[in-house]
């Protein structure tokens, strides 16, 4: 028979019950000290219910403008990624959003009945409508051909031009000095035999030489001027107008561009250069279906969702110059605001020379504007022969102007990186001094 358990005594009770008060009364103690801490030293981490939202924005922005600059680190300027136009369409939200089904875009053919049988033709129709709205360029009478970013369709304009038939040797490619760093590599790194590299145009003489091709970028890249033909004769000449910056925000519009061929690219346009898209308006429809044959052969066709989405961000565009904030207003004036920047931070300075532009009428804002170029054609004077090792020193990364084909003591420098990158520029450039 089991043992009937005795009762504990009074005095263990007595104990339990001290220890477990004692215990409660340090907890209570520990949550009134940690409030009375929220209330006077608010940790930046702690969010209320009511404010989780801004301090959460508060905090990504702090860690990412607001951090202090690493002095050792390398500003890479070299390229022109248009990173300065993100915090526009970040604000634009979801109205660049497109949405493509799994069966949608699964064809080779687009609709209509362009010469460019892989164009679609919502992209075809806004390219139309925002030329018209800027008054950049005439679209009457132009076929359009879409390619994967301006550098197919250049490629695509030299075979398009190039003579094919009873042609002995291949056609000389030209433009005037200093021309874009990348003309003399992608003329020349196919090595088809239908065209060459034949450097500076003010140097070629057609009667002597022969037919040639030139290409007139304007505004120029790197230099950001107007830029006309330069070659001396014009009698046996072929013309590729590369107009990738004769946009509002870069240079007075004071006429619309009427070329036999023409190429824009989406990337400057409206920054978005990872969706790979270009578009060239050209008059002949004979070149309008070698180029077309020429992406045939190369990449069968251009990519049906990154035109769809090109085609949406052209669209927002246009709609959003009948607002109050319209793309080209607001990238004007980060523009303007950062060649103001860029002028004051050398002013007095004589190590430096940068261009001098003069204003213009523009069309599209219906007033003089200053040409803002979205790159600095720097000159380094004094004993600075190499300018790019110089701002390497510096921690500065900018192309050297011996690949434009002139002197090394000129550079080219994006304007369009980040906001931080190109105010830590700024801050570097203005520090520099003998």
């Amino acid at each position: 028979m089991k043992k009937k358990m005795e009762n504990p005594p009074r005095s263990m009770l007595r104990h339990v019950l001290v220890v477990s008060l004692a215990l409660n009364v340090s907890f209570i103690l520990r949550i009134m000290l940690y409030q009375t801490q929220q209330t006077h030293h608010k940790s930046p981490f702690s969010i209320s219910s009511s404010s989780s939202t801004a301090t959460r924005r508060s905090l990504v922005n702090s860690t990412r403008s607001d951090r202090p600059p690493d002095k050792e680190r390398l500003i890479n300027l070299d390229h022109g990624d248009p990173r300065m136009y993100e915090r526009y369409w970040r604000k634009r939200g979801e109205k660049t959003s497109i949405t493509i089904a799994g069966w949608e875009s699964m064809s080779y053919f687009s609709q209509g009945e362009n010469i460019c049988w892989f164009m679609e033709p919502e992209l075809a129709e806004e390219v139309v409508r925002l030329h018209n709205l800027v008054g950049n360029a005439v679209t009457q009478g132009r076929h359009i051909v879409v390619g994967t970013g301006s550098s197919q369709l250049f490629l695509a304009a030299l075979y398009a031009l190039s003579p094919t038939h009873h042609s002995h040797q291949p056609i000389t490619v030209v433009s005037a000095l200093p021309y874009y760093s990348s003309y003399p590599s992608m003329t020349d790194y196919q090595k088809s035999g239908l065209y060459k590299w034949g450097g500076d145009a003010e140097t070629y003489d057609d009667e002597k030489d022969g037919a040639y091709i030139e290409l007139v970028t304007s505004p120029n890249n790197p230099d950001g001027y107007t830029r006309e033909s330069v070659v001396k004769n014009k009698r046996q000449g072929l013309f590729i107008h590369d107009l990738a910056y004769y946009w509002p925000q870069y240079t007075p519009i004071s006429y619309p561009s009427d070329h036999d061929l023409t190429l824009f690219t989406l990337s400057k346009a409206t920054g978005h250069s990872g969706t790979r898209i270009g578009w060239a308006l050209v008059k002949d429809s004979v070149v309008a279906k070698k180029m077309t044959k020429f992406i045939e052969l190369n990449t069968i066709g251009v990519s049906k969702d990154s035109q769809l989405r090109a085609a949406k961000i052209l669209e927002t565009v246009s709609d959003s110059c009948e607002e109050e904030e319209s793309f080209f207003k607001y990238s004007y004036e980060i523009m303007a605001h950062r060649w103001r920047k860029l002028r004051a931070a050398v002013e007095g300075n004589a190590l430096f020379t940068l261009p001098n532009f003069s204003p213009a009428f523009c069309n599209f804002f219906n007033n003089y504007t200053q040409p803002q170029p979205a790159f600095l054609w720097l000159k380094c004077e004094r004993l600075i022969e190499d300018c790019a090792s110089f701002l390497r020193q510096h921690k500065i990364l900018s192309r050297s102007g011996e690949r434009f084909g002139v002197s090394p003591k000129y550079v080219r420098i994006s304007m369009l990186d980040t906001d931080e990158n190109f105010m830590e520029f700024i801050e570097r450039l203005s520090s520099i001094h003998l």
